[in-house]
C-alpha cells in the first residue's frame, strides 16, 4: 500500500527537512522553535500564540508540552488576526487545522513511515508514545489517522 500525503503532511515534511530535522530523536520545542524564528515561554496559563511567540503552560507534562507547542505553532506560522475577534466558522477553522497541524508536527509522516509498528493497536500505541514523546490519546488518534490514509488511498 502506498501513502498519500495530504498539504499539511507535506509541508511539515518539508518545513522539518529544510530546518535539517530527519530523525524523531532530532525533534523538539527548542529546535523546532528556534530554526522557525519563534520564541517559547514557560508560564502557569494556557498555552497560546502571540505571533513570533509561543507561551505552553508550565504546568503540564513535557508530552502535552509538545502536543500544544505543535498546535500553537501551526498558528504562528500559518495563521494571522485575533481569534478573539474573527467570526467563529473561522476561528473553528484555524483550530482545525492547528489541532490536524499538531498531529502531522509532533509525528511526520515520514518518521512515521520508516517504523516497523507492532502488529497490536497497544504495542503499536506504546512505540508511537515513546518514539515521539507523545500522550497514548495523541498517539492513538495519529495511529488511526494513520492507517485509514494507507487503506483508503
Amino acid at each position: 500500500m502506498s501513502y498519500t500525503y495530504n498539504w499539511s503532511e507535506q509541508y511539515v515534511n518539508n518545513m522539518c527537512k529544510a530546518i535539517g530535522i530527519y530523525h524523531p530523536h532530532q525533534l523538539s520545542i527548542d529546535t523546532l522553535s528556534s530554526r522557525n524564528g519563534i520564541s517559547v515561554f514557560y508560564r502557569p496559563c494556557e498555552s497560546m500564540n502571540l505571533g513570533a511567540g509561543i507561551i505552553l503552560d508550565s504546568r503540564v507534562s513535557d508530552a502535552e508540552q509538545w502536543e500544544d507547542f505543535g498546535h500553537e505553532l501551526c498558528h504562528a506560522l500559518w495563521h494571522a488576526g485575533n481569534q478573539l475577534t474573527m467570526p467563529m466558522p473561522f476561528q473553528v477553522y484555524q483550530e482545525h487545522k492547528s489541532i490536524n497541524f499538531a498531529q502531522y508536527v509532533c509525528i511526520p509522516t515520514f518518521m512515521l513511515e520508516r517504523m516497523e509498528l507492532p502488529a497490536t493497536e497497544n504495542e503499536a500505541v506504546w512505540s508511537i508514545m515513546e518514539m515521539f514523546k507523545v500522550t497514548r490519546e495523541f498517539a492513538l488518534k495519529r495511529l488511526h489517522q494513520y492507517l485509514q490514509n494507507l487503506m483508503y488511498r
